[in-house]
């Protein structure tokens, strides 16, 4: 029976992956869908140590104070760029104006205005000028340092006070699990690989039964000495070859062109998503018993797909919707599979905090799978 199982499932493994729309599907839109969503939302939440370009003018020379506080604006995790001209600087997004003689204002305890602008607002805006206040503070603190022991305010005074050491330090460490939100590639690579997942397995499986009913491919196994399961077996071990192929690729390729980290458990990432494939085949293979077209069976799959994505966490993280949407989640099986894909890549779980998403989707598909054979038809 085994042999029988992996004959059926071998040929449909060959035959979908001769298909144009299947490679394409397989192999090039989740690639396309990993660059484009994980560099648009790449900037959303933590910054993870990048830098932000930051345009720094004056219209005439700021003295070595103006050199300080741009290497305190570097400090801040800013890449400091020098336009010349002033078109250049007024079509940066963030722009830090200085006076001219900022430096002779400053010790000659004249009040000194510096602008910061940022195109876009919200709590970007907030952080940014946060992280500008802090710089000019801290120059404003060692100036006032400087004269309070007597010293010259030079550019050798504040490095030797830099080389002093602070009476006050601040340790900062993660108050239990990091907890927080996953942007950029790190949300955009395990959502689409999901979504992917659950499109192919299920609406081109379904797909397929009904072509191979239509061209009496079912017909011509059910006169053969196949029993009944090894053909349901058969086609399920087909698509899920399908599936483990998509899993594979998807993984390597966030990996090698986008730099992707799956954390500490590999092994129970890829078992997780292997899960998830077995439940989404056999929900293929019950819809292409189910549906009664072809064009129904494309319906049913492309609006459940885009619907459970949504709703799972497949198109933004779970974690910033309403509370109702978060423990909706946890009863589709998208939601299952990012939600264990969050607690294992972004929060650095075990892998015993995943089993019950990994026991709640194999128990899914021992029953879904029983329900799927006795409804499989063969014409």
């Amino acid at each position: 029976m085994l042999r029988q199982v992996w004959f059926i499932g071998r040929k449909d493994i060959q035959y979908m992956l001769r298909e144009r729309e299947t490679l394409g599907w397989m192999f090039v839109m989740p690639v396309v869908f990993f660059f484009f969503i994980g560099t648009v939302t790449s900037n959303f939440g933590s910054r993870g140590g990048s830098q932000d370009r930051l345009a720094l003018w004056s219209e005439g020379d700021t003295g070595f104070l103006g050199e300080q506080l741009e290497h305190r604006l570097k400090d801040r995790q800013f890449q400091v760029d020098k336009p010349q001209t002033q078109t250049e600087f007024q079509a940066a997004d963030r722009r830090l104006l200085l006076p001219a003689g900022f430096t002779d204002s400053v010790l000659a305890d004249r009040p000194v205005k510096l602008h910061f602008t940022r195109d876009e607002g919200g709590l970007g805006n907030d952080y940014d000028r946060v992280r500008v206040g802090r710089a000019v503070y801290t120059l404003l603190a060692d100036v006032i340092v400087s004269g309070e022991t007597g010293m010259p305010p030079t550019s050798a005074t504040f490095a030797r006070l830099d080389s002093l050491p602070r009476q006050l330090q601040l340790e900062v460490s993660m108050a239990g699990k990091r907890r927080q939100v996953p942007t950029g590639f790190e949300q955009a690579i395990p959502g689409t690989l999901v979504m992917f997942i659950l499109s192919i397995l299920t609406t081109s499986g379904a797909v397929l039964l009904f072509t191979d009913r239509r061209q009496g491919l079912l017909r011509r196994l059910a006169y053969t000495p196949i029993p009944r399961r090894a053909v349901v077996l058969g086609k399920w071990t087909g698509k899920m070859g399908i599936g483990a192929i998509q899993i594979a690729f998807g993984m390597l390729a966030g990996t090698v062109l986008f730099k992707m980290n799956w954390g500490p458990n590999l092994w129970m990432v890829a078992l997780l998503l292997l899960a998830y494939a077995a439940l989404t085949t056999t929900l293929g293979i019950l819809l292409g018993s189910l549906a009664r077209s072809e064009g129904q069976a494309v319906g049913i799959g492309v609006v459940a797909t885009n619907v459970l994505a949504a709703l799972g966490g497949c198109w933004w993280p779970i974690e910033i919707t309403p509370r109702w949407m978060q423990k909706l989640q946890l009863f589709l099986p998208t939601g299952w599979a990012m939600h264990g894909l969050h607690e294992l890549v972004s929060f650095g779980a075990s892998p015993a905090a995943v089993l019950p998403h990994l026991f709640g989707m194999l128990a899914a598909t021992l029953v879904l799978f029983l329900v799927a054979a006795r409804l499989f038809r063969f014409e």
